[in-house]
Formats: C-alpha cells, sequence, structure tokens
C-alpha cells in the first residue's frame, strides 16, 4: 500500500492550492481542497491513479476501439458500437453545460489525464498493447453514456433475431405479458459469436438491476431517516464503483463514483443521502426506415485499426430517426431491411450537471429538482433528507408514448404516429414521483411503476416480476424500528417467495403423476421450501436442477437452442412454467416431469447443496483473455442468492457448477441520524493495479455483509484516514 501511495504524483501540479488526500486501510481517498476546481482536479487524479487501466478501456470499448487491442475479431463489434455512437450528443451537451459544469469538468479532466500521461503504467496497457492518450471531454460523456446503455438493447436484438419465424407473435405477446426477463446474452445469441459477444459487451454496463430502500424517522431506531442502496452489474473486478469522500466550499459528500466519471452515483451529503436501482424504461425505439428516401439518410465511413493487421473501412448512416443498427453484422435484420434506432442518450441530455447539483443539495426538494434534464440510463432515484423526508424521483427523458405496440418492437419510420412521440420527450418533472409514503418505507427493486405509481405514461416492457421488491417491503415491514444493520442484513438476503410458490407448483404435479411421484428421496429434500437460496441450501439445489431439465422440454418445437434466451428467463417462468405445463398432453407431461426427474436425480446426488454448484468468481476482467485468461482468477466462492433475490446472484438453466457474472457487487448503507454513520463495500476492492493489497481485500467484507465506514465530520475522517498525502501546486 505504501509503494502505490508513494506512486501517486504530488508534486508539480495544475492546482491552486495544497489539496490533502487522506486514505484508510483499504485506499479508499478523502480529498479535502480550498477551491471546488481543485477538489475537482484531486478527484481526477485518484480516478487516474487507481483506475487508470479501467478508464482507458471504458474508453476503447465506447469509442469502437475493441479492434486495436483484439485485433480482426473485433472489428464486426467496433463497427456496431461506432453505429451506435455513444459520443454523438456530446458537442451539443458541452455546449449547454453552465459555467461551474465547465470549470469542474475541465479540472477532473486535467487531473485524471496527469494520472493517464504521467504515472506509472497498468501492465494491461502492455498485454493490450495500449499506449497513453489524453482523455477528452468527449470521451468522458461517451463513457458516461455507455454506462447509460439501455437495457432493453439486448431484449431488442434477441427479438430482432426471431422475426419471421412462425413462433414470433406468441413470442412477443409473452414477452409483453411476461414483462421481458432475459437469460445470458450468449444463450439467445445462438450461433454467432460475435452477437454474442457485442451482448456481453452491452450487458456488462446495462444489465444492471440494483435495490435501493429508503426508511422514515418513524420507523428508524435512531430516529433520523434511513438509506440503502446495492447496485447489480457485472462482478469482474475491479469493480465498476470506487468509493471516494471530498470537501471543498461547495461539495461536502462521501459516496461511489464511475471511474473516469466527476459525479458521485449513490451516496451522502450531510443533509441527503440518495442510491438508485435502474427503471428499465423503453428510452428508445426501433424504426424500419428501409422506405425512406436516399436524401434521409447521411453516410460516412469510419476507420477501424486493428491490432497487427491492416485498417479496415465501414460505412456509418444515419438518419432522422437515429443511427441504421443493422448496417452493422452484429445486429441481425432481415434482408434489404434497414432499421435505424432512437435513443434518449442520443438527446442532449445533462447527467453531469444534475448529479452535480443531486450532490450538493442540502435537502429533498433540491435533491428531486435537480434531476429535470436527467436522461440516461433512466433511474429511480431514492433519497432521504436530514429532516425525516424520504421521495422518489423517476429521472429519465423517454417518448411521450401512448402505448407499445402489439405486434413487435420495430414501428413504421413512416408513420407519423409511431414518430411523433420523440417530438415530446419527457422528463424528471412530467414522470411519477413519490414522497413521505404513511407505511414509512419505499423500496425500488426495477418494478414496474404501475405498481406504486397512480396512473403512470407508458414507461416500458422490461421489469423485474415484482419478487424482489416485495421481498424487500416485507423485510422493511417486519420490525417496527429499523437499524443501519437492518439494512446491512436486507441487502443479504436470499430469499424469493415466488420460487418457493413455482417449486410447491411443481410438486403437486409430481405428486399428481400415475403411480406417485419418481425420484422420492430427491423430491423430499425440495418439500417445505421457503425459497431461500443460502449457499448450504439442498432444497435450492434440487429446485434449480428439476427447473434446468423440465424448461427446455417446454419450449416449442425449434426454440430449444440459441433462441431461447428470452423464454428461460425468470419473468417467464414465474409467468408460465406451470401453465405450459398443463397445457401439454397428459402423455407429453408425464413424460417431461419423470424426465426431468430422472436426469436431474444424478446431479442431486452428486451435489448435495447450492452453493456446491453456485459459485463465485474474483476475477480481473482480463479471465477472457486466451491462453493466460487462468491466472487473473483470484478466487472461487460458494455464495447464496440467485436471479431476484435480495442478495442477486443471477444465473440460467442449471445443470451442474456455474459461475455467477452478474448481481449485487457494491453496498451503501446511511443513517442520516449520524453524518459518520455511512459504509461502502464493494466487491474487489478501491484499486484497479493488479498485486495491489487493495485490489481485492474487501472480498471478504462483501461476503461476510460487513462495510467499511466513511464519514463526513473531520475529526473523524482525520482519525480513520490517518495516511495523508499532500498534493502540491506548480
Amino acid at each position: 500500500m505504501d509503494r502505490r501511495l508513494a506512486d501517486l504524483p504530488r508534486a508539480g501540479l495544475d492546482l491552486r492550492r495544497p489539496v490533502t488526500v487522506r486514505w484508510n486501510d483499504h485506499l479508499v481517498p478523502w480529498i479535502e481542497a480550498e477551491t471546488d476546481a481543485d477538489l475537482a482536479f484531486a478527484l481526477g487524479l485518484v480516478h487516474g491513479h487507481l483506475r487508470g487501466a479501467q478508464v482507458s478501456l471504458l474508453r476503447m470499448v465506447a469509442r469502437g476501439r475493441l479492434s486495436e487491442m483484439a485485433g480482426p475479431f473485433a472489428r464486426d463489434i467496433d463497427h456496431a458500437l461506432r453505429v451506435l455512437d455513444f459520443g454523438r450528443a456530446a458537442p451539443a451537451i458541452e455546449a449547454a453545460w453552465p459555467a461551474e459544469t465547465q470549470e469542474f469538468v475541465h479540472a477532473f479532466l486535467a487531473g485524471l489525464n496527469h494520472a493517464l500521461l504521467r504515472g506509472r503504467r497498468p501492465p494491461e496497457f502492455g498485454l493490450l498493447g495500449l499506449s497513453p492518450e489524453p482523455f477528452t471531454v468527449a470521451d468522458m460523456l461517451a463513457v458516461g453514456r455507455l454506462a447509460g446503455t439501455d437495457i432493453n438493447w439486448l431484449a431488442y436484438f434477441s427479438l430482432l433475431a426471431e422475426r419471421g419465424n412462425p413462433g414470433f407473435t406468441r413470442l412477443w405477446r409473452r414477452t409483453l405479458e411476461a414483462g421481458a426477463g432475459l437469460a445470458d446474452p450468449a444463450e439467445h445469441a445462438g450461433a454467432d459469436p460475435k452477437r454474442a459477444a457485442l451482448g456481453s459487451i452491452l450487458a456488462g454496463v446495462s444489465r444492471s438491476g440494483s435495490n435501493a430502500v429508503a426508511v422514515a424517522p418513524s420507523r428508524s431506531a435512531s430516529g433520523g431517516a434511513l438509506l440503502a442502496s446495492d447496485p447489480h452489474l457485472g462482478l469482474s473486478l475491479p469493480n465498476l464503483w470506487l468509493v471516494a469522500g471530498m470537501r471543498s466550499p461547495s461539495f461536502h459528500a462521501v459516496g461511489m463514483m464511475v471511474p473516469g466519471l466527476p459525479i458521485i452515483g449513490l451516496g451522502r451529503n450531510p443533509g441527503v443521502a440518495w442510491g438508485g436501482t435502474n427503471l428499465r424504461a423503453a428510452s428508445s425505439d426501433l424504426f424500419d426506415v428501409s422506405r425512406l428516401p436516399p436524401s434521409a439518410f447521411a453516410e460516412s465511413e469510419t476507420v477501424i485499426r486493428q491490432r497487427l493487421w491492416f485498417r479496415a473501412r465501414r460505412k456509418v448512416r444515419t438518419t432522422t430517426l437515429g443511427p441504421v443498427v443493422t448496417d452493422a453484422p452484429p445486429v441481425p435484420s432481415r434482408n434489404g431491411e434497414a432499421l435505424a434506432l432512437r435513443w434518449a442518450g442520443h438527446e442532449p441530455t445533462d447527467e453531469i450537471t444534475a448529479l452535480l447539483r443531486a450532490v450538493r443539495a442540502p435537502d429533498a426538494e433540491a435533491f428531486r429538482e435537480s434531476f429535470a434534464r436527467f436522461g440516461v440510463s433512466p433511474q429511480n432515484m431514492l433519497y432521504a433528507d436530514r429532516a425525516g423526508t424520504i421521495g422518489r424521483v423517476t429521472a429519465a427523458v423517454l417518448p411521450g408514448r401512448a402505448g407499445f405496440p402489439a405486434d413487435g418492437p420495430v414501428l413504421d419510420g413512416n408513420d407519423p404516429a409511431a414518430t411523433a412521440p420523440w417530438d415530446r420527450l419527457r422528463d424528471a418533472r412530467d414522470l411519477p414521483r413519490l414522497e413521505n409514503p404513511p407505511e414509512g418505507v419505499i423500496a425500488s427493486a426495477n418494478e414496474n411503476p404501475n405498481t406504486w405509481a397512480e396512473d403512470p405514461p407508458p414507461i416500458g416492457w422490461f421489469f423485474s416480476d415484482g419478487d424482489r421488491v416485495e421481498r424487500l417491503r416485507q423485510l422493511l415491514l417486519a420490525k417496527p424500528k429499523l437499524t443501519p444493520a437492518d439494512m446491512a442484513a436486507l441487502q443479504m438476503d436470499t430469499r424469493a417467495p415466488k420460487a418457493a410458490a413455482l417449486a410447491a407448483g411443481l410438486l403437486a404435479r409430481f405428486d399428481a403423476l400415475p403411480g406417485g411421484p419418481p425420484e422420492p428421496a430427491m423430491l423430499a429434500r425440495l418439500r417445505g421450501w421457503d425459497g431461500d437460496y443460502a449457499e448450504n441450501s439442498e432444497a435450492a439445489l434440487v429446485f434449480e436442477l428439476l427447473l434446468g431439465k423440465l424448461v427446455p422440454a417446454l419450449l416449442p418445437e425449434g426454440r430449444s437452442g440459441g433462441g431461447r434466451g428470452a423464454e428461460t428467463g425468470w419473468n417467464f417462468l414465474t409467468t408460465f412454467a406451470l401453465r405450459d405445463l398443463d397445457a401439454l398432453p397428459p402423455e407429453r407431461r408425464e413424460a417431461a416431469l419423470r424426465a426431468a426427474a430422472a436426469e436431474a436425480a444424478p446431479l442431486a446426488a452428486r451435489y448435495r447443496t447450492w452453493g456446491e454448484v453456485h459459485r463465485l468468481r474474483a476475477a480481473h476482467w482480463l479471465v477472457n483473455a486466451p491462453v493466460v485468461g487462468r491466472r487473473f482468477v483470484f478466487g472461487t466462492y460458494p455464495v447464496g442468492g440467485s436471479r431476484e433475490t435480495p442478495m442477486k446472484t443471477g444465473h440460467g438453466l442449471v445443470s451442474g457448477p456455474h459461475e455467477v457474472s452478474f448481481g449485487s457487487m457494491a453496498r451503501f448503507v446511511s443513517d442520516l441520524a449520524d453524518p459518520d454513520a455511512n459504509w461502502f463495500t464493494l466487491f474487489g476492492g478501491q484499486d484497479g493495479w493488479l498485486g495491489s493489497a487493495a485490489f481485492a481485500d474487501q472480498v471478504p467484507l462483501w461476503r461476510e455483509g460487513r462495510g467499511i465506514r466513511v464519514p463526513l465530520r473531520p475529526a473523524t475522517v482525520a482519525a480513520e484516514f490517518p495516511r495523508a498525502t499532500v498534493l502540491s501546486p506548480r
């Protein structure tokens, strides 16, 4: 750790006054600056020092430059990323920034670039063939838009591959009824590895879930409001968040930041605490632009540099309805068809200013009003303030739709009724909000807004099935007074009530078989199960093995392979599994049940508990590199949880040991009664430098449900962050 601190550039910096950076034993920085610009510079310097390789990689993804590291294999993926054009709105966004945002962002980038260009070169650079280069405003905004990727794109691309197939109308109707619920991108990509790779890249940033809860003082043991939030994203190391504390004339806060971005996504200042969950709103529409006249298209050429190979040239076409995404081979389409993607992320919304204002908000009202121009990714932002107000604001920019199409996700680009909603965009001022509900608790877990808002406008069609949010509410209402320890325990909960109901339904159908149920010893382990996916649960293992063997038999013919992704998602299983089973002819139903039990029984005998097959892998993202990848695995552990438990550990159908790659990956708990009562934990650690003592030191804390206190009071900061680094101006 001393070596890492010694490597931080500390002299000859573009500062007005000296800045003190205090560090705790986990390499969490707490920055004290005399000016806001100096704070921004120091934040950028710390981001570059701790996460320089990660920031550089995020830029390569956001800019469609993966071929410069991976060679020709990534060429078509880069083409797709450049068509999506995450930086498209950057010039308009920057031009509209108020002076305070301009100054803060440019100072942040100056610090970030000082670390990237003058600090030690991360070891990943040599392996990937990267060279240091300045990080620009356009790069930063492209990374921000990448982080705001519309979660619905995975559903769109999966469904596009099915259009034209005989069962598509049925699939679309079931998708709307179930609220989608995609499985792993690789499952629905079929035999196309490039489509799978693009899906995995987009899933890494967009397949977000998250929980957030707010508790009113009337239900808090301390008499202050409580807030807890835990994002659900990819589980690779380094984490997609880093933790920091800060104080300057305008800023005084602690929280989680995305590396390379100058904003706190969830955290706490003296007056307000906040956290969010992905709204899963449809912030995009697909339009068929095949019949638009040639004059409606603007065409350009993009040059893709390829490592150890020649440059490639590809065309990029745009229309007023967005870029033509089907020009990129990984995006499925019909012959001769051109589909354009209209996305709120291509509009000049301003998330940076919104979050810079939110972090300075003294109370709930100011916090809520900060989100007027916040666009992507759409968020349910929960907040609690020192006066006791708790609330929820829908932070998004969405087209003013009247509804969603009944026959598929593709709209007619020649139909004014289809395109008109994009002429009347809604934002946080027009979308549902909630404040101080009578029960004194608010929970969010990517659920449908229809469950809490009165007559909400059409927002989306891909939501969590409601099991997780109901479990959170159940836990919040189970005790008359809640503590921060209760909030931490809630984040570790591994129970899914709908899984228990589905298991009971399966058992009833096994019991009804002529001659009695097969494999009675195995099924006995499942009886009476309450849906708890604890790592030592035998019932959870039996349930998932049975599902893994039974569900493929319920899919329509021709959909047991790569096209099955949507119909193996949890929403589909809870909505349709028993219904589809009961719809089979009796002989087929009996055969399917007996075959599932017979195939699951040897596995249930070989493995006894859920944690034996459900494994959490702590690995650097270089684990995907050929030949040397396994050297970047730092540990594999049994873990509890499942697809829709509060402690989310996502997975697909189970047929044996598997590794969790998506789920709960960071935690935050705060008690507004005490400025120092703020705890954070990352799956991984603060430092992205391979071999650092702080690279994965928080994994044990994460597994045990413990947090790292990050206080606000200066005296507490001085005591608990004892290492001090002084940054000096030129």
